[in-house]
């Protein structure tokens, strides 16, 4: 019998949702099958909004709630195209497993406990959809002590673990993190730091572009030491997991203070961007995941030739894989893994792997919106 689950996820790199229809009837090689697939890129104006909204501004309470029903509407478009693809009907889905825009990342400051956000309407999702929403996974977490992310690990241990052998999936969004999913059963998972976010912001404020396709431009700059000397000098690489980040630390002013009175090509300084993500995730993958023989890469990062180049450099002994490989594209993970938590959800099991985030213990994940 089928077991339908949606998954919906629009990441750091602020390009869209992604949404994926997934069965979790074991297929050959996976325990699901994706069904569908759908993305619906943000409007200009919409993805502009949503990068204000990282930081303080004018009537931002507004403006978040606009933001956050305007992103329901996006993933509402998503799921129509979904269930049109497979000719599945609503009735039939279990439940919508969606994210939300991270807007805020501060887990563990402030009152020492600190707050995630990630704005959203699920609500009204519900409404327009007709199926039942899971939503606001990350803030039981803090709510428990914890970071809040990443979320990911439990799922790529469900989905690529192996009995017996430590396998290393690195996921490179906006941001990067690592899941070692270690022979002894236990997993490490963490925010390694940048992935695309730096290089698409660089990309856009020199080229006008979206993102810097295959890393084309990256690769015909040359990496600039003195400046990756900088960067990796800043104190979130030195910190020991559970730890996470964000816009909030890994944005423009970041990278405008470690440029302030250089004049440095743009090429050159993209390429060194892409060395800087490259560096953070081989390290995190040598520190966590040495044994591993296999690195599973996910996300849009995937995608970028460059930077995949510049990975397997530094794991030279390891090999360096895109999940398509195990029977996961690497652009459906991310949404596939909240579907999954959807699921779990319902079953009221935990969501969390508290080794990961620092929570104090394991925790069922989410809140429920019924359809109407």
């Amino acid at each position: 019998m089928p077991n339908f689950y949606l998954g919906l996820m629009s990441g750091t790199s602020l390009d869209g949702v992604d949404g994926v229809l997934v069965d979790f009837a074991p297929g050959e090689s996976l325990p699901l099958q994706v069904r569908a697939h759908a993305h619906r890129a943000f409007a200009s104006e919409l993805a502009s909004e949503l990068l204000a909204l990282n930081r303080s501004g004018a009537d931002e309470l507004h403006r978040a709630a606009l933001a956050g029903n305007a992103l329901a509407r996006v993933c509402a478009a998503v799921v129509s195209d979904l269930l049109a693809r497979c000719g599945v009907e609503r009735h039939e889905v279990k439940a919508i497993g969606v994210h939300g825009q991270t807007v805020r990342h501060r887990p563990r400051e402030f009152d020492a406990t600190g707050y995630t956000l990630q704005l959203n309407s699920p609500a009204l999702l519900a409404e327009l959809a007709e199926i039942d929403v899971i939503a606001d996974f990350r803030s039981r977490d803090v709510a428990a002590g914890g970071q809040g992310a990443p979320l990911v690990p439990a799922f790529h241990r469900a989905v690529f673990g192996r009995a017996g052998e430590t396998v290393a999936v690195l996921n490179i969004g906006g941001i990067s993190n690592l899941s070692a999913l270690r022979a002894d059963g236990n997993t490490i998972g963490f925010d390694c730091g940048p992935g695309n976010a730096l290089m698409d912001l660089w990309c856009q404020r020199h080229r006008g572009e979206a993102f810097d396709r295959d890393g084309g431009w990256a690769a015909s700059g040359k990496i600039l030491p003195d400046l990756l000397s900088r960067m990796q000098a800043e104190h979130y690489f030195e910190q020991r997991p559970p730890k996470s980040t964000g816009r909030d630390l890994f944005n423009a002013e970041w990278l405008d203070l470690l440029l302030a009175g250089t004049s440095a090509q743009p090429q050159d300084v993209q390429a060194t961007l892409a060395e800087l993500t490259a560096w953070a995730s081989a390290e995190a993958v040598q520190h966590y995941a040495a044994d591993a023989r296999h690195l599973l890469i996910c996300g849009g990062g995937a995608l970028n030739l460059h930077l995949m180049s510049r990975v397997a450099a530094r794991v030279a002994t390891k090999a360096v894989q895109r999940t398509d490989d195990w029977g996961l594209p690497a652009t459906q993970v991310e949404a596939a893994a909240f579907a999954w938590l959807a699921k779990a959800f319902i079953e009221r099991q935990p969501g969390n792997i508290a080794s990961v985030t620092g929570a104090a213990g394991p925790r069922v994940l989410g809140a429920l919106y019924p359809a109407g």
